[in-house]
């Protein structure tokens, strides 16, 4: 399988997962079970009154790219750039999206924020509006100690670039300043950049977590994770009771390793999807983290034709992993070349 292959399986499969989740979020599994049935959510289903639509959480992972990209630009055209300043610059254009003022000035160029689509209120989180409302200064850090799983939901294009685990863990800290908050995300984007490169999941958790799991404010992430791999070894699957003892997914730590039991355990794209959107807690984040992972390993391809032909803005996110894949994958920060039409999608100021 192709890079391209895996970065649109990891961005669409991300968001597939987010729209499945989504009209359940807010409900306990026997109101899902009593809804859907058994099986709990299978299909999608209206909500915010429309089918396949993403949350938030694909929202502000499309602008993350967006910033990813910028910064490419940037650092290409004039030799350096500060990279979480750059995604703190298109999150904040997200802001406004949500009909909300940065408090600082913001460009309105580039042709993501023209997509009218985007333009819709699902939900955000209120540390992510509350952080970036706040925001004085681009590459700010979040004056708050928050450990929600909002930055967690975002930084799955970080695995494309050089710095994986740095670009997550720092633009993460723009919005939520817990360590659990941000190293979280970083290890996440870790992992997923070690299965671009074919690792399987398992040896990439592993490998990861012995990379930056002994990282002071990695404690939570690192004890959670290391149960669910004990549950995985010992052949316990996740069952929407099971995953309500693991946690309800509401905090970076939690929706992490929900994500990652359900992918572990996984048959297939569609068994771990629905088996992580099912349960009594974060369905759409737990759905997103377990799509972004069997997207990376499975393709595009393994997506079912009935949930991808019905997602919401699929045509942007297929083009935003056509771009990543046009971005050197040594690229770090500082160096490198483009072409014209890079720069006109994506202006780096």
């Amino acid at each position: 399988m192709n890079r391209l292959e895996r970065i649109k399986g990891c961005l669409l499969g991300g968001a597939v997962g987010d729209a499945l989740g989504a009209p359940v979020e807010f409900l306990e599994w026997p109101a899902i079970e009593a809804k859907f049935g058994s099986q709990g959510i299978v299909d999608f289903a209206p909500t915010f009154g429309i089918s396949g639509v993403i949350t938030d959480n694909t929202q502000m992972m499309l602008f993350t790219a967006e910033g990813l990209l910028r910064a490419y630009v940037r650092g290409s055209s004039r030799g350096i750039c500060h990279v979480p300043s750059i995604i703190h610059h298109a999150l904040l254009c997200w802001l406004m999206t949500q009909n909300y003022a940065p408090a600082i000035l913001v460009s309105r160029d580039g042709w993501l924020i023209e997509q009218r689509e985007l333009w819709s209120c699902r939900a955000p989180g209120t540390t992510c509006l509350t952080a970036l409302k706040a925001t004085q200064r681009l590459g700010a850090v979040a004056e708050n100690n928050s450990k929600g799983c909002g930055a967690l939901m975002r930084v799955a294009p970080c695995a494309f670039f050089a710095n994986a685990f740095d670009y997550a863990a720092q633009s993460g800290r723009l919005t939520h300043g817990h360590p659990t908050g941000y190293l979280t995300a970083g290890l996440f984007a870790d992992i997923l950049q070690r299965m671009v490169r074919e690792d399987s999941l398992e040896h990439a958790v592993s490998e990861s977590l012995a990379k930056y799991g002994q990282k002071p404010g990695m404690e939570e992430a690192r004890s959670l994770i290391e149960r669910v791999l004990f549950f995985f070894y010992e052949g316990y699957k996740p069952t929407p009771q099971r995953i309500g003892e693991l946690g309800g997914g509401w905090v970076a730590e939690e929706a992490l390793a929900i994500g990652l039991w359900c992918a572990l355990t996984a048959s297939s794209f569609e068994d771990g999807v629905i088996t992580a959107v099912n349960h009594g807690g974060n369905s759409d984040g737990s759905g997103l983290i377990t799509g972004h992972i069997l997207g990376v390993q499975y393709g595009a391809a393994a997506i079912p034709a009935r949930w991808y032909g019905q997602l919401e803005l699929r045509e942007v996110i297929a083009q935003i992993a056509e771009d990543i894949e046009r971005v050197p994958r040594d690229y770090c920060g500082y160096g490198g070349e483009f072409d014209q039409l890079i720069e006109q999608m994506y202006p780096g100021g």
